[in-house]
């Protein structure tokens, strides 16, 4: 088994890079999916976020309503503190547990983590000592703020709050083995993928 570390800032296309390289074959463990997964009704994580800010973030539906999350955590350092608290651990947990289910295979695992490198700058990369790489899914923080906005229907303050809470783009930058710049179209997309996969086939294995 080969793991490598995938990263980017909220809007740069992470999960569409993510993606392409499950379907030529890499095993995805995805730090944001697994929130997701952890953050459904009746899951400890669930009730535990309930439980610290009260029947006001679930949705008339009963799921967890993420833009009144996003509201509450990225405009009060206390309150985003105390939401990582939370979900953190449960996170690394499962993303443990994952990657135990394909330990001792020959799988190239992809290990989407989007808090790679902090807020302060400072990177987390030691704490994954087997990443046989790095990937940065680069983008300019201004056209990461028109697509979230124009894709995935968030205001321009809360996409600017979000970006201004995670790493720039430069100390992502420079913690990569490689970049993929994602300011383009998909088609622009293709060949940095496919380069990127060439580049991780050549890699040694880990006994």
């Amino acid at each position: 088994m080969i793991e490598i570390g995938l990263t980017g800032g909220i809007g740069s296309g992470k999960s569409t890079v993510a993606d392409a390289l499950v379907e030529r074959g890499a095993v995805l463990i995805d730090a944001d999916r697994i929130v997701r997964e952890l953050q459904e009704p009746g899951q400890p994580v669930f009730d535990a976020m309930v439980e610290r800010w009260g029947k006001k973030i679930v949705a008339k539906d009963g799921t967890l309503d993420r833009a009144k999350v996003a509201d509450i955590a990225f405009s009060d350092e206390d309150e985003l503190k105390a939401l990582n608290d939370i979900v953190h651990p449960a996170v690394g947990k499962a993303m443990v547990e994952r990657r135990k289910a394909v330990e001792g295979t020959d799988a190239v695992v992809i290990l989407d983590i989007p808090l790679l490198v902090r807020a302060d700058g400072q990177s987390i990369a030691d704490q994954y000592s087997n990443l046989g790489g790095i990937i940065v899914v680069d983008i300019d923080p201004a056209l990461a703020v028109k697509r979230l906005v124009k894709y995935r229907g968030f205001s321009r303050a809360d996409a600017r709050a979000r970006i201004a809470n995670q790493a720039s783009r430069e100390a992502r930058r420079a913690v990569a083995d490689r970049v993929i710049d994602n300011s383009g179209t998909l088609e622009d997309l293709e060949p940095q993928i496919r380069f990127v996969w060439s580049w991780i086939m050549t890699l040694p294995h880990p006994a």
